[in-house]
């Protein structure tokens, strides 16, 4: 097993990674902030894995576990609590022995929002019941998360009570407990043990933190921004650290999960799209695997209607809600170099003036010259540190023409590699005629 090489494949970015044997037979699965250094840690000095319980242990686990391994694949996600789902489904569905024997079955918190009580309460948990309750999560940065639910019941965002007695509104709670409450002597409580609110009142403050945790909390958001810029501006930088990290907290609580049932045929797919763009990147000397994507095309008819097409992948898959539309306004004659030239531009100088991230790879249909003007517009962006790898493919031969090189790169025709850029290819290509074919109807008073 070529160490380097594996830890070179994989991308700087959440994910899942499986560790597997010679028989592909998978030993272990652990998820990863940063999938490339994680499993660097495993082979590196003072290497160290979850579970490990000492130095020692540690090491004599690390061996027994890398002394079997032979193949590392992995499944990039797009948060860190996508990873952590991604990670206990597989773990539960395939029971890596590692995993077992490690005992690397710990859970992460969720929140639970007891809609189910007359007078709900909102607290974190490791249990997710099937009881009535809202639950959120699950969260792998647990601290701050408790720490933003802190802070926010302490400025009464959503003040619910911090209890956790059993009364209701058939069923009151005993006087000489609601006496003996810190928090009703103090105020910090909105009391409804006491009436001093009623419970439509109450459950519209339950009502506001189930939106919260839904999402729903961009004046929130701003309105600790502009306090945390007013601390830092009055050098008061421990409140604005405070401010910082419930910012963030807030963000891990809105990061989007892609949720759906795991099957074998599911991972083995994810699996030989993560092993193609590895492949690919190997392929064309790239510095990292490309899992984003660009590829763009042109389509016209005798210079009529003309217009481009972007489409982008992720992770090897079609990513439509990224995917781009040109009309052509700067070239009227037929010159597909002019056109591809405009397009690219036009693309790219939206992209830096809206700060997005560059792809990884650009790919454009077609040869030297289709290529030569992607460049051409690229090299002339301003504010543009660094042009992506960018590549055209010539579709009579499956040519792969790169800049600065005089020969094209032939990729075996049953290579994933290929695979992947001729899907690419041909998505923008149907992209580009669809809207074409849109265009000209219109103009034909046909839509």
């Amino acid at each position: 097993m070529d160490k380097e090489k594996i830890l070179k494949s994989l991308p700087h970015q959440p994910g899942v990674y499986l560790f597997k044997d010679h028989a592909g037979k998978i030993l272990y699965i652990g998820k990863a902030v940063d999938l490339a250094k994680r499993v660097a840690h495993y082979f590196g000095p003072g290497a160290s894995g979850p579970g490990a319980s000492g130095p020692r242990t540690a090491d004599f686990k690390i061996q027994a576990l890398t002394g079997s391994l032979r193949q590392v694949d992995y499944l990039p996600c797009l948060s860190e609590r996508e990873a952590l789902i991604a990670e206990r489904r597989l773990i539960r569905k395939f029971q890596p022995p590692f995993n077992i024997l490690w005992r690397d079955d710990k859970s992460y918190p969720y929140i639970a929002l007891t809609l189910q009580e007359d007078f709900p309460r909102i607290f974190l948990t490791r249990k997710k019941q099937k009881d009535g309750a809202a639950y959120f999560g699950p969260y792998p940065k647990a601290g701050s998360v408790q720490n933003l639910l802190s802070f926010l019941w302490r400025r009464k965002f959503f003040p619910l009570r911090p209890c956790d007695w059993k009364f209701s509104e058939k069923k009151p709670l005993d006087p000489k407990k609601i006496q003996a409450c810190l928090y009703y002597h103090t105020g910090e409580c909105p009391a409804p043990c006491a009436g001093k609110i009623s419970g439509s009142e109450y459950r519209k403050i339950a009502q506001k933190a189930r939106l919260f945790l839904e999402g729903k909390f961009e004046r929130l958001q701003e309105m600790l921004r502009r306090q945390m810029r007013g601390a830092s501006r009055d050098m008061r930088y421990e409140q604005a650290a405070q401010l910082r990290d419930h910012l963030r907290a807030m963000e891990h609580l809105a990061e989007r999960v892609c949720l759906r049932r795991i099957t074998e045929k599911d991972l083995e797919q994810s699996l030989s799209k993560s092993r193609a763009l590895t492949e690919l990147q190997q392929t064309l000397g790239l510095a990292q695997a490309p899992l984003h994507i660009e590829a763009f095309d042109i389509s016209n008819l005798f210079g009529s209607q003309a217009v481009g097409s972007m489409v982008c992948f992720k992770n090897g898959l079609p990513f439509k809600n990224h995917y781009r539309r040109f009309k052509i306004r700067t070239v009227s004659q037929m010159d597909d170099f002019a056109m591809m030239r405009e397009v690219v531009g036009r693309r790219y100088r939206n992209a830096l003036e809206k700060s997005e991230d560059l792809p990884d790879l650009i790919v454009v249909d077609g040869g030297r010259g289709q290529l030569s003007a992607a460049m051409e517009a690229l090299n002339a962006l301003e504010g543009l540190k660094k042009v992506p790898p960018t590549l055209g493919l010539a579709k009579e031969k499956e040519e792969i023409y790169r800049p600065q090189t005089t020969r094209p790169l032939q990729i075996p025709r049953d290579s994933p590699a290929l695979h992947v850029l001729q899907h690419l290819r041909d998505e923008a290509h149907r992209f580009a005629i669809t809207y074409h074919k849109l265009l000209r109807k219109k103009s034909l008073g046909l839509y």
